[in-house]
């Protein structure tokens, strides 16, 4: 019935997000942040929908940010009311004017980056990103504590304590976690310096994490962290909560013979979902059966040699005008889509008890505003 009802899509390639799943994925977090006292703030990055958003306004405690046009987003769908943190490398001294007024928490990433912004961010709350120096990922692409990691503070800086005006702390230096080992860990070793600064507001523990199964020892030390420090705590999930929610449909539009292998060449792109290239990741296919008698190469329509999702195995090969649904795009997938080649992004539909809604089409307009340029008119234009 769920499958059927994403094939309904009228046109492909479309992207679905389940908002049942979404709610599934919230209600841990909210289960814990009743628990520990804690905040919970999604982080927008990994899929600003402005339903998805809305969706989640007023359940949760804000957002976390990463830019001032996600900043902007983030304080227009909030109303001007909950909160709006702010972490990034780069951030531009002619922005910080706004950003200080829509943020009620800024980060700043670097010992140089406060000193040279902080003073002008007199109405948001000041903190710093630090880096603990642990990694628990062995994929540096991933690491923020990676050597040369150009991404927070190193506590053994701050050993002296921390600048004047520092209100907070943030920190995050896991990926799609399910253990919370690596938290333990860190809080460890910050320990210290949360002893040696008293005038400290607030903790953030960044994302990485998935919290369904959240162990009541996590409970314990978030709770021990605001009695103990005084401290407000917040979390920032991005893709724990929309990850598995979102599902890229879309239809076999050729099928043929390669060297011995069948390829289907589908009506989406890696282009759609980037990380299956950068990552060299293979999306689940929902049409794929493990102990099929046959394989195919699922590749995408652009002429990109290495536009190809995976080779998968089927119980029968799928045929041209067949859909296809890949699973657990929710999160960077369409926030890194492109038009390579010129084909279209995805339409967007939310999946709600069963029941598909149309929720953003792209129009060959849309397209054209990107790349024009008002001193360069096209003087041939397909006649009316």
């Amino acid at each position: 019935m769920f499958r059927a009802c994403l094939e309904s899509v009228e046109t492909t390639p479309a992207f679905v997000l389940d908002m049942d799943k979404v709610a599934e994925n919230l209600r841990p977090l909210l289960a814990l942040r009743d628990m520990a006292g804690c905040h919970v703030l999604y982080s927008i990055k990994a899929l600003p929908l402005g339903f998805l958003m809305e969706s989640l306004r007023g359940r949760i405690d804000g957002f976390s940010v990463s830019s001032l046009f996600e900043a902007r987003w983030a304080y227009e769908i909030l109303g001007g009311s909950g909160t709006v943190h702010l972490t990034s490398p780069g951030l531009r001294p002619a922005e910080i004017a706004e950003l200080r007024k829509i943020c009620t928490h800024i980060s700043f990433n670097s010992l140089s980056q406060y000193q040279r912004l902080a003073d002008n961010s007199l109405y948001a709350s000041k903190g710093l990103r630090i880096n603990p120096k642990l990694s628990f990922i062995d994929d540096p692409r991933f690491d923020p504590c990676r050597p040369h990691s150009k991404l927070g503070v190193d506590v053994a800086e701050l050993s002296g304590g921390l600048p004047p005006g520092v209100k907070g702390l943030h920190f995050h230096n896991v990926f799609d976690s399910t253990d919370f080992t690596p938290l333990m860990k860190t809080l460890a070793v910050i320990q210290p310096l949360l002893m040696k600064a008293p005038t400290l507001h607030w903790l953030n523990l960044g994302g990485g994490y998935r919290y369904r199964d959240a162990p009541g020892q996590l409970v314990q030390v978030l709770r021990r962290l605001r009695e103990s420090f005084g401290l407000s705590v917040f979390l920032e999930p991005g893709k724990a909560l929309v990850g598995d929610a979102g599902y890229l449909v879309t239809t076999v539009l050729d099928r043929f013979d390669s060297d011995g292998k069948t390829v289907l060449i589908v009506d989406t792109s890696i282009n759609h979902h980037p990380e299956v290239f950068e990552y060299q990741r293979q999306p689940r296919l929902l049409d794929s059966d493990e102990y099929g008698l046959h394989s195919a190469i699922v590749a995408g329509s652009t002429c990109l040699a290495g536009d190809v999702f995976g080779t998968y195995r089927f119980r029968r090969v799928p045929e041209v005008g067949e859909k296809l649904v890949f699973a657990e795009l929710g999160a960077y997938s369409l926030i890194k889509a492109n038009r390579f080649n010129g084909y279209n992004l995805p339409d967007v539909y939310s999946l709600s008890a069963g029941s598909l809604q149309i929720r953003q089409q792209y129009a060959y307009d849309v397209y054209r505003e990107q790349w024009h340029s008002a001193n360069c008119e096209p003087s041939l234009r397909p006649a009316d």
